[in-house]
């Protein structure tokens, strides 16, 4: 504490400095009106200099910090027989004595437990933590996100989301998004409107709790359902129930244009899904081949406000939702520019059909 005091003095020191060397220079008799403007740039330049190194430099700490706070996690591969499978189980198993390793076990393997069978491969970290940032591929510190209050991110490719508050990862977890014919399309997303329990509209019989919906007219949403490791959902992000819950009451809704009776689009919390799984894989996924924790990083936007709205063919709006499109020519080019990008593989075709 001590030596941040005394590094925000001697930076209070050097800005006054500053100045008053701007005011001295600027009153000289001697110095002509070019010369007056010049000194007042050049030591202006040197304020923004501190400034900026200022901010630098508790970046570079928070960066640090973020680095450090956890250990380096191992990670070991097994084949499931009958008897690791009955282990895990029981290590694993969803219950209050056992609840950090089910977390963390089933965080690092995208995949609940009732899923697994014999010949199943899963992965199995060398400790267990409570807090799951412990095993984020996202950075601990985001330091783009360092003025935004609440941003969420979510890959597709290694199905898990991060959730930062002013830059700082405040929640890792796994989801398993959008299968191949209804995928969780990349781009910038807002939250909506939320809903602690809905019905499908696929499946009334399918109960979705604390639902979170960042698209209106593609109904794609956050929620608890199950998890079996893969992308199987209509375009929404599956999520455990105590990441569901969690998410569901950090997240904040859309303002709502009181005249018009309807959601003001981007106002709620900004959602960005980053990329797209890998589809030509018929089993698992890259977060199955990591050996630690720390092996990658997931790279974000150094502009996330600027990513670009996400693109979602006019196949995927439902026919009593399409009238409420704000730029329906968008929605009619998006299937073609998506194939352009390689984000929809060439054979792949786009069915037409209500979300879960």
């Amino acid at each position: 504490m001590l030596l941040f005091v005394k590094h925000f003095l001697f930076r209070a020191i050097v800005s006054a400095a500053i100045i008053l060397t701007i005011v001295s220079g600027c009153n000289r008799p001697d110095n002509s009106a070019e010369e007056r403007a010049q000194f007042v740039r050049d030591s202006l330049h040197k304020i923004d200099s501190v400034r900026k190194f200022k901010i630098d430099s508790t970046r570079a700490a928070k960066i640090k910090e973020g680095n450090e706070r956890f250990p380096v996690v191992h990670y070991s591969r097994f084949v499931l027989d009958k008897q690791l499978l009955d282990s895990i189980r029981k290590v694993y198993a969803k219950a209050p004595e056992t609840m950090d390793g089910y977390r963390a076990f089933t965080t690092v393997n995208r995949k609940d437990i009732q899923f697994y069978h014999i010949k199943d491969t899963v992965v199995i970290p060398d400790s267990i933590f409570k807090d799951l940032r412990a095993y984020s591929i996202f950075p601990q510190y985001y330091p783009a996100g360092d003025t935004i209050p609440k941003i969420v991110f979510v890959s597709p490719k290694y199905q898990c989301y991060a959730c930062y508050d002013s830059g700082r990862l405040v929640r890792f977890a796994a989801c398993n998004s959008g299968e191949e014919r209804k995928p969780s399309f990349p781009g910038r997303y807002g939250v909506n409107w939320k809903s602690r329990l809905r019905h499908s509209s696929l499946d009334s019989s399918w109960v979705l709790p604390f639902t979170v919906n960042f698209h209106l007219q593609a109904g794609s949403a956050f929620h608890q359902f199950e998890m079996p490791g893969r992308p199987v959902s209509h375009s929404c992000v599956r999520q455990f129930l105590a990441d569901a819950e969690w998410l569901f009451k950090w997240v904040r809704g859309a303002k709502i244009d009181k005249e018009k009776h309807q959601f003001i689009p981007f106002t709620g919390t900004p959602v960005i899904i980053l990329d797209v799984f890998d589809f030509s894989r018929r089993w698992g996924g890259p977060w199955r081949e990591l050996t630690t924790n720390k092996d990658i990083t997931i790279p974000l936007p150094d502009k996330p406000m600027e990513v670009e709205e996400a693109l979602i063919p006019m196949s995927q709006i439902p026919l009593d939702s399409r009238g409420s499109l704000i730029n329906r020519k968008r929605y009619i080019t998006a299937e073609d520019t998506l194939r352009a990008r390689g984000i929809i593989r060439e054979g792949v075709d786009l069915p037409t059909e209500d979300k879960d």
